[in-house]
């Protein structure tokens, strides 16, 4: 497959090399404010854990590997990670469509974050005793 045959491509994201636009901007809290909000998301973290490691991923096979996400969340969560650069959306295939989504430089770039955040949650986190006593 040529370049050519891709809807982007990630590397070439102009978006990716241009701060975020955030409402806190000049605080000294903000930026790790507007990153726990953009990580803040339910599903945006598991997302990008599963593109960091198992690569670029079709619709289907995202939703597999994120189990218990439903296809309308997924898409959205998609779409917020696409408009803030740290996701890509390929078209791989046009007959069928095939869509293939992939983490920008910038969504690779938190890697050190979200393993940041696994090995603090495997650490400091154990499975509820019942229903209601887990964390929400």
């Amino acid at each position: 497959m040529s370049d050519a045959d891709r809807d982007s491509d990630a590397g070439d994201d102009p978006d990716a090399d241009e701060p975020l636009a955030v409402w806190c901007a000049g605080e000294e809290w903000c930026a790790v404010t507007a990153t726990a909000t953009i990580l803040g998301k339910k599903w945006h973290p598991v997302v990008i854990h599963r593109l960091l490691d198992g690569g670029p991923m079709g619709f289907n096979e995202l939703k597999h590997d994120v189990d218990g996400i439903s296809s309308k969340v997924l898409s959205d969560s998609l779409e917020d990670l696409g408009e803030k650069a740290l996701v890509n959306r390929e078209i791989v295939n046009e007959k069928p469509v095939r869509v293939e989504y992939s983490l920008t430089d910038r969504g690779a770039s938190l890697r050190p974050v979200i393993e940041s955040m696994a090995a603090w949650g495997e650490r400091h986190l154990a499975a509820a005793e019942d229903a209601d006593g887990g964390v929400s």
